[in-house]
């Protein structure tokens, strides 16, 4: 067996945290968890989906999506309102509020991404970005 460490999972799991550590005191300092910021970045490029959708896009379980929306809600980030095609499922968008949220907020991100690609170079990254869509995609369609 391969050394732990250099399994890919691990590897995937150093990146993730090292990348995480750049990001998570901006958040902290907006008020905001990564769980949190994953969920109104996926709402910023919609005008409402619903929550199984938005639970694929941000990457979280149906019950920790369903408290982090009782909390955007109860600050009056998002608004959640039934489908009128389907009562079963909610329609998540983004509030005014929540909109100048993330607008407050993308140009530190961005400024994060900026600094991260000085420092990895701009296409040493683009490759990255390449190489995890067709790890993504390579490993989905093998199933």
């Amino acid at each position: 067996m391969r050394d732990f460490k250099h399994s890919l999972p691990m590897e995937l799991m150093r990146a993730r945290e090292a990348t995480m550590a750049w990001f998570r005191p901006m958040l902290r300092d907006h008020g905001l968890t990564e769980q949190q910021w994953r969920v109104i970045r996926a709402l910023s490029e919609t005008n409402g989906i619903d929550a199984g959708e938005l639970a694929s896009r941000s990457f979280l379980l149906a019950p920790s999506l369903t408290r982090i929306l009782q909390h955007l809600e109860s600050e009056s980030l998002i608004n959640r309102k039934q489908d009128a095609s389907d009562n079963r499922k909610a329609i998540v968008a983004l509030s005014a509020k929540g909109r100048r949220l993330f607008e407050k907020v993308a140009p530190f991100s961005e400024s994060l991404y900026a600094d991260i690609e000085d420092k990895f170079g701009v296409d040493r990254l683009e490759e990255l970005y390449t190489l995890l869509a067709d790890l993504h995609e390579t490993l989905n369609n093998g199933r």
